[in-house]
């Protein structure tokens, strides 16, 4: 997990791989292996459902500008006459200035049009969270397999490294950066910048204890006895072996890191106004939740089912890539292993 959000690493599934005469993955292992997955994966109408949502939201948030042009609105254009000024700016109109112009109604205070800032908030959330992922997952390739497959000196060094980056207090190092760093640098990429380098930790760790588990395999060893280096073994027989933990743990970070940003976003130093955002949005509707509750709910809505989503995903692709979780969570169930 994220290290914003949890400093212990979940366990990722060991895959072995299926060697070759020539001690490398087969095409048609690779292949087959894929197929089973995807199909262990169809049984789960959670995985489906978990998947249908989040495809629909990245298809919503990427026609955003299609939206708000259908919808004839600016996600930063303000109405002051949608709110009522003798009241502190509470929108007109009842759950919170829902019209036919208006289809979520309208942010209290400004008059914005709610809909289509939520559209560019989940632009923005899932643009920080995939790219800090991908961040986490890279530099955790690099550290993890460096400190497997170097010498005694690189690994200590990696590890001890690993460890610091993993007890640091993420948030209060992210907090300090994002408040330095001056306000003209772009801040969806200082975002990611931020939380890729401060999270990537824990996945150094799985794919170290990974590769210590496939580099005793016979694959690899054959690939080493055939004169390989141990770049190329790494590229070419430790590389697709490590997918399947890969895969998995990235459905993992991915909505610890849609928290992060919200998190930052929610104190103030991450995403700026008028950029919308969902935890900018959260932290706006403090001092509204009782006058126009939707304006805290809608954001904190799509936020709770986006996260439910990728974490229920990330579940169900772990199971798929490794049957043996599978049977082991139905241990004392009373109900067959899914073969």
């Amino acid at each position: 997990m994220s290290a914003f959000v949890d400093r212990a690493a979940p366990a990722a599934p060991t895959a072995p791989a299926p060697a070759s005469a020539t001690g490398g993955l087969t095409p048609g292992a690779d292949a087959g292996a894929a197929r089973q997955a995807w199909r262990r994966l169809r049984r789960r109408p959670s995985a489906l459902a978990a998947a249908a949502v989040l495809v629909l939201l990245v298809l919503l948030a990427l026609a955003a500008p299609l939206l708000a042009h259908l919808a004839g609105q600016d996600p930063n254009a303000y109405h002051d006459d949608l709110v009522e000024s003798a009241r502190g700016g509470v929108p007109l109109g009842s759950f919170g200035g829902i019209s036919a112009d208006h289809w979520l109604g309208v942010e209290p205070g400004t008059g914005r049009d709610l809909f289509v800032r939520l559209l560019y908030g989940a632009r923005i959330s899932l643009l920080v969270a995939l790219g800090a992922t991908a961040v986490q997952i890279l530099l955790g390739i690099a550290a993890g397999l460096a400190a497997a497959l170097g010498n005694r000196l690189v690994g200590q060094l990696v590890g001890r490294l690993t460890d610091v980056m993993i007890a640091l207090p993420a948030l209060v190092f992210a907090i300090a950066l994002t408040a330095v760093v001056p306000a003209d640098f772009p801040r969806p990429l200082l975002l990611i910048l931020v939380i890729g380098l401060l999270g990537w930790g824990s996945t150094a760790r799985m794919v170290r204890a990974q590769t210590l588990a496939l580099r005793e395999l016979d694959f690899v060893a054959a690939a080493r006895l055939s004169g390989n280096g141990t770049l190329r073994i790494a590229r070419r027989e430790l590389l697709p072996a490590l997918a399947a933990p890969l895969i998995t743990y990235s459905a993992i970070l991915v909505p610890a890191d849609i928290v992060a940003e919200a998190s930052l976003s929610f104190l103030g130093v991450g995403v700026k106004p008028p950029t919308p955002s969902w935890g900018q949005m959260l932290s706006g509707a403090q001092t509204w939740f009782r006058a126009d509750p939707a304006y805290v709910l809608l954001p904190a809505g799509l936020l709770f089912v986006t996260v439910l989503a990728f974490t229920v995903l990330g579940d169900a692709v772990r199971t798929a890539l490794d049957p043996r979780e599978g049977s082991r969570l139905r241990i004392g169930t009373g109900k067959e292993p899914t073969r």
